[in-house]
């Protein structure tokens, strides 16, 4: 089967066997497959336990071609939740957590074999590629937003970041809950897409006002983040008094000279979140389903065409998801 492999010289094109599955998991055809930064951080080296050569990828609809444990499954359309082994505690993941691509098998390959009870019937009113583009992101989503945020109606929610996946998705959902969306970009361009999506206003970060335009208007009561580093106080200025700030990433690494004193004078709960539970998945699913999200894509590319794939997630110019189809 063709297969992109990560290995010690870089990304590589390679043949390999078709997995054979275990009476406990499903053999899926993969149609298309999605990039995360996961995928990348692997790749240049910056992501924990790394082991190559690995096949990377964690998202992926497909066809279910055989599954001993559930015959049933045979022939349906699918979507794979990429999250393996959580353990019995719902608030965190316990040592064996782990995600498709590294170490185990991941979905920039025509066939991966999965658990069975990874694998979830794809929403019917999305495409292959729609569906592809769903399950990390939205899971991810859901959880920081419902799960760990418990989003309201009521909330004014900030999200950071506009354009990556998870953002994209996030913004997606709040707005099918209800909530007034607000988000940030360095990108005039992004801030106008979101808007067209419907969020009610953007602020560009590269403008020393964006923290005064969100005051003038009221201020936010969460703050969905996956930038971190230096701009926590940012966020910590902007959020409303009781308000909650909820982080699944740190592109930018650990914040330094965190202003303390404003987080116990505000109560500002700050909250870290996970990728998400075989339960956030369902739920997720279920959301997606009844409110018909169609998540955001931003670029197919043919499996040929995998390393440019690659160089427009690096590039930071996308709006969405970036779907391979093999």
């Amino acid at each position: 089967m063709r297969a992109l492999q990560c290995t010690e010289r870089g990304l590589e094109f390679a043949d390999l066997p078709i997995p054979i599955p275990t009476q406990q998991e499903a053999l899926v055809r993969v149609s298309h497959a999605a990039l995360n930064h996961r995928d990348e951080y692997i790749r240049s080296g910056k992501y924990a336990g790394i082991k190559l050569p690995c096949v990377l990828g964690s998202d992926a609809c497909g066809e279910v071609v055989s599954c001993e444990l559930q015959p049933d499954l045979q022939g349906q359309r699918v979507v794979l939740n990429p999250t393996l082994h959580w353990g019995d505690n719902p608030l965190a993941q316990d040592k064996h957590f782990s995600v498709l691509g590294m170490p185990h098998q991941g979905t920039l390959a025509e066939y991966i074999c999965v658990p069975v009870q990874n694998v979830f019937e794809a929403p019917a009113h999305l495409t292959n590629v729609q569906a592809a583009a769903l399950p990390l992101a939205a899971v991810t989503a859901w959880r920081a937003l419902v799960v760990r945020g418990g989003i309201g109606v009521n909330d004014t929610v900030l999200i950071t970041g506009i354009g990556g996946g998870v953002a994209a998705g996030a913004m997606q959902i709040a707005l099918s809950l209800g909530s007034t969306v607000i988000v940030s970009s360095r990108s005039d361009a992004k801030l106008a897409q979101a808007k067209m999506l419907g969020a009610s206003y953007g602020v560009n970060i590269n403008n020393e006002d964006w923290k005064k335009k969100i005051a003038e208007r009221g201020g936010v009561s969460l703050i969905i983040d996956s930038i971190g580093g230096d701009t926590v106080n940012d966020l910590c200025s902007v959020i409303n008094p009781g308000g909650r700030i909820v982080f699944y990433g740190s592109s930018k690494g650990a914040a330094p000279d965190v202003h303390m004193q404003r987080i116990f004078w505000k109560q500002i709960s700050l909250l870290g979140s996970t990728m998400g539970t075989e339960n956030d998945f369902a739920e997720m699913l279920d959301f997606v389903h009844e409110r018909e999200i169609v998540p955001i894509v931003d670029t197919v590319f043919p499996f040929e065409e995998s390393l440019s794939a690659f160089e427009r997630m690096v590039s930071s110019q996308q709006m969405g998801k970036i779907v391979i189809a093999l």
